[in-house]
């Protein structure tokens, strides 16, 4: 089993890149809880790696895509595309419908990564939840993907989309600033 490594490259340059990143890295983890299910015979320090990254990612990370979202995304574009509203709706909504399934992998994760050997008792449970997840965040994106990020660019003047930018870009330096305080 590999080892997560975080990604280190250059900031995206509009905001439709950076919320494409953000999915990019949501399909990613989601495989790594689900890789995290088939690992036998892996060394207690790489499961409470991977357990440990998952449970970050999902606690920490994906909160501030879901504001990205809800907080710079949903309110631009209710205004000036209202035919989207149900789109927008559907989104808002799956969002709050994946809260349950999260906290139970955020907890799952958390108790694999205190105790690696705990993942053979936790692994039918650990499978099931990572497998439901990962399905309905594939079906989630893609629709976001298809209908809600190429309204973005087509409707949103430049310079607003300058603001999202920021907006996205501050809300990950507040966190930043936020972890740093609290180490």
């Amino acid at each position: 089993m590999s080892k997560p490594h975080p990604d280190r490259r250059e900031e995206p340059g509009d905001v439709v890149e950076l919320l494409l990143e953000c999915h990019e890295r949501i399909r990613r983890f989601a495989g790594l809880a689900q890789k995290l299910t088939r690992a036998k015979g892996s060394p207690d320090h790489e499961v409470r790696d991977v357990a440990s990254a998952v449970r970050r990612y999902f606690d920490e990370a994906l909160p501030l895509h879901v504001a990205d979202e809800e907080e710079s995304v949903l309110p631009r574009l209710t205004t000036r595309v209202p035919e989207l509203a149900p789109a927008l709706e559907r989104m808002v909504d799956e969002h709050r419908e994946h809260q349950h399934d999260l906290a139970s992998l955020v907890m799952l994760c958390g108790d694999i990564a205190d105790d690696p050997r705990v993942l053979d008792e936790k692994r039918g449970e650990l499978a099931e939840l990572a497998q439901r997840l990962g399905d309905d965040f594939e079906r989630h994106l893609a629709v976001e993907e298809r209908e809600i990020f190429p309204q973005i660019d087509a409707r949103l003047p430049l310079d607003e989309r300058k603001r999202m930018l920021a907006e996205l870009r501050a809300r990950r330096a507040d966190r930043d600033t936020t972890s740093a305080h609290a180490r």
